[in-house]
């Protein structure tokens, strides 16, 4: 169990990102602001430290380039807005398999059942977020211009004349 000035700033922003998501379960996302105030108002750390700001900013934005840290903790959704990270967000390829949520062992207790909620969390959105995608939504359309033929054989009578 590690002490509280001994958690990771990134994972202290992590913990924070989750409260907000799991107290505002409508709300998309969060300014960059409301973050910081939520680590500020937790004092997981007991007090604000100045890492915070910028591991919001920038250290743990998944799809920003590292400087240095490689977290992909958050996710810009758009400009100062920023929500937890899900499997199937965009990312920097420098940050590819990079670190996603604290470890249990570096947390203090009573944020553990944060990553419980969190995998729930996530893959409810994926799940959703896949079926809304206009890409996928298209799998299988067409299927009735050859639903009288093989698709070899569709083929073959498109390319007729080709040569």
């Amino acid at each position: 169990m590690p002490t509280l000035s001994r958690i990771r700033v990134a994972d202290e922003v992590w913990i924070a990102t989750a409260l907000l998501h799991r107290e505002n379960p409508d709300q998309p996302d969060f300014s960059i602001d409301e973050i910081v105030e939520r680590a500020a108002k937790q004092r997981i750390a007991g007090i604000i430290r100045p890492g915070v700001y910028v591991h919001v900013v920038q250290h743990c934005v998944a799809n920003r380039p590292p400087n240095p840290a490689r977290c992909r903790m958050l996710f810009e959704s758009r400009a100062g807005r920023r929500r937890l990270f899900r499997k199937g967000d965009a990312c920097d390829p420098a940050r590819e398999s990079a670190k996603m949520t604290p470890d249990p062992d570096e947390i203090p207790i009573e944020y553990v059942d944060l990553l419980a909620w969190y995998r729930t969390w996530s893959n409810a959105a994926t799940a959703l977020s896949s079926a809304k995608d206009p890409l996928l939504a298209l799998a299988g359309s067409g299927k009735e211009l050859w639903a009288d033929e093989h698709a070899d054989a569709y083929i073959r009578r498109l390319r007729e004349g080709w040569e």
